[in-house]
């Protein structure tokens, strides 16, 4: 049983990072946003947590770096000044 747990949060990982992938191309998000590094940063999470009981070294290298680049990407979008709106009508 703990096994198939395991297995299901492993396969939402992966469906996280590849809905992230898809919506990126349809462009129905932005690389830059939040929810694309959050998708991918929890995505990867589950994916490495999968691979510490289901081993398997290149994936596990891959989820750290994927894991890492999302990190970046979450640095960054916390480090942008917030934009506001300075319209006159």
């Amino acid at each position: 049983m703990q096994n198939h747990i395991i297995d299901a949060i492993g396969m939402l990982g992966a469906f996280m990072v590849v809905l992230a992938y898809y919506l990126l191309q349809l462009e129905r998000i932005d690389p830059k946003s939040l929810s694309y590094n959050v998708i991918n940063l929890v995505g990867g999470i589950f994916l490495f947590f999968s691979l510490c009981f289901n081993f398997n070294l290149a994936s596990l290298v891959i989820e750290i770096f994927w894991i890492g680049a999302s990190m970046i990407g979450l640095w960054k979008y916390w480090r942008r000044p917030a934009v506001s709106d300075h319209s006159t009508s």
